[in-house]
């Protein structure tokens, strides 16, 4: 007689995949009832190992804490020991996902003020894909400032097609109206925009181009998502500028995401 075959541990069901890019893509799954997480954070997911042992990465939640599904934006690495398997998962399908969110991107890891700004590279927008979906947002700020830097247009696609929708989102539409500022550049490909996030502030051109003020610690607060590099550097201009980085057990004006990076 056949041996009943094992259920996978912390299972959900894949329901929806889009492939952006040759290297980028991102994925819907069921969400565990379990679950509450505040937007901005991450979870532990993956796919059973050879060894029939999990393997699991850190995931930010891009989807916003009220949605009933949970969504993540990926890279596809080639030769990664998930995202090699991971970008071949398809509606139906099983992964696995581990029920315990944390983060130091969240809304509460900052003290109040008047304007958020947001600073990502590549995937390091997933975590803002789930602010920028949250009414608590809107509620808290005057002003939110989405900078998002990638190599090709294409890599933009994400994030633009999301920031296009919110205005006519029937449950967060009203929160964003008027609130909502994106400025998407690109580094390897002429564009509308273009330069590293970093060069567009400390030139001042961000600012000049949205017709803003420049940051200001009294009012300005800042969340970073990049790669080592770009996060060390993001750092070193906030608080050249006065901003000093916080946490959730002692908020401030700026946090950056250390568990991975995008």
């Amino acid at each position: 007689m056949n041996a009943p075959k094992t259920a996978l541990p912390d299972a959900q069901t894949v329901t929806k995949v889009t492939h952006w890019t040759d290297t980028l893509f991102s994925f819907r799954v069921t969400r565990p009832r379990s679950l509450r997480f505040r937007s901005g954070e991450f979870v532990m997911l993956g796919l059973l190992g050879e060894n029939g042992k999990p393997l699991l990465r850190a995931y930010s939640i891009a989807s916003p804490a009220w949605d009933d599904e949970l969504e993540f934006y990926s890279i596809k690495v080639p030769d990664g020991p998930l995202t090699s398997r991971l970008q071949h998962i398809k509606p139906g399908e099983e992964i696995i996902l581990r029920t315990k969110p944390t983060g130091t991107l969240v809304l509460d890891a900052l003290l109040p003020g008047k304007r958020l700004w947001l600073f990502a590279t590549g995937t390091g927008i997933a975590p803002f894909a789930s602010l920028i979906r949250d009414p608590e947002t809107y509620e808290r700020y005057d002003e939110v400032v989405l900078m998002h830097t990638c190599r090709e247009q294409a890599e933009l696609e994400y994030g633009r097609q999301l920031v296009d929708s919110l205005e006519d989102d029937p449950l967060i539409g009203e929160f964003v109206e008027g609130k909502l500022r994106y400025y998407p550049t690109t580094t390897q490909e002429d564009g509308p925009l273009t330069g590293r996030v970093t060069d567009n502030l400390t030139s001042g051109k961000v600012f000049e181009d949205l017709g803003i003020a420049p940051i200001d610690p009294a009012q300005d607060r800042g969340m970073i998502c990049g790669s080592i590099g770009f996060n060390a550097d993001m750092k070193a201009i906030l608080e050249g500028w006065g901003l000093r980085e916080g946490a959730n057990s002692a908020p401030a004006e700026y946090v950056v995401e250390r568990a991975f990076v995008g």
